[in-house]
């Protein structure tokens, strides 16, 4: 059966509807960064995405397509995330989408190489016929965060975020959003065929101390 990170990770992918501290472990991920509204048809944002799953893919298929990564085993793909933010906002202000920018990513295995990721974006625009440069392999440590499953569209976001900054207030945290740690969404539905009441996005945010 295949490795699939949502099951085997589930504090990092599958919080429920309360909010909860998570310390995140350093990881890989194939990045693309951007900026502009992410609605926008056939903007910077769908063309990252497409960017994003060309080389996933072609990775997880590597052994078929003849090149060897050590310590390879069969996984499912991780689902798409993002980091948001705004120049001199402090979170995110979902009025002004055109003002995003962001960096839209997908996990890697431990066992994918700087190396096999050279190849892969090689490939990927071979196979796919597509500029892939702009993805880059990113090492991401989140560290300490707070987490929540979010239910419905993205523009209703602010009300989950409420929950969890009155969570931190309670629990002597404060949030730590700021030029190096961001505003981070794990998409678990697929916006194109899911209803926007339907959306599960886990948002998270990094926190400390008070």
């Amino acid at each position: 059966m295949s490795y699939d990170f949502k099951k085997e990770c589930k504090e990092l992918y599958m919080p429920n509807n309360m909010p909860q501290v998570v310390n995140v472990p350093t990881a890989n991920y194939i990045a693309v960064r951007g900026e502009g509204d992410p609605n926008e048809e056939g903007g910077a944002y769908q063309q990252a995405i497409g960017v994003l799953y060309a080389v996933a893919y072609t990775l997880r298929m590597s052994h078929k397509a003849g090149h060897k990564i050590e310590g390879f085993f069969e996984y499912v793909v991780p689902p798409l995330e993002g980091f948001w933010w705004q120049e001199k906002v402090r979170g995110v202000d979902y009025v002004h989408k055109t003002d995003f920018h962001w960096i839209s990513v997908i996990r890697l295995p431990d066992f994918v190489t700087a190396e096999d990721f050279a190849w892969a974006v090689e490939t990927a625009a071979l196979k796919k016929k597509t500029d892939c440069s702009a993805a880059r392999f990113l090492t991401i440590e989140e560290g300490l965060c707070v987490q929540m499953m979010h239910t419905g569209p993205f523009d209703a976001e602010p009300e989950t975020v409420a929950i969890m900054d009155r969570f931190l207030e309670e629990n002597e945290y404060e949030n730590d959003i700021n030029g190096q740690r961001l505003h981070h969404e794990i998409y678990l539905t697929d916006a194109r065929r899911t209803p926007p009441e339907k959306y599960k996005t886990v948002i998270r945010h990094p926190i400390k101390k008070r």
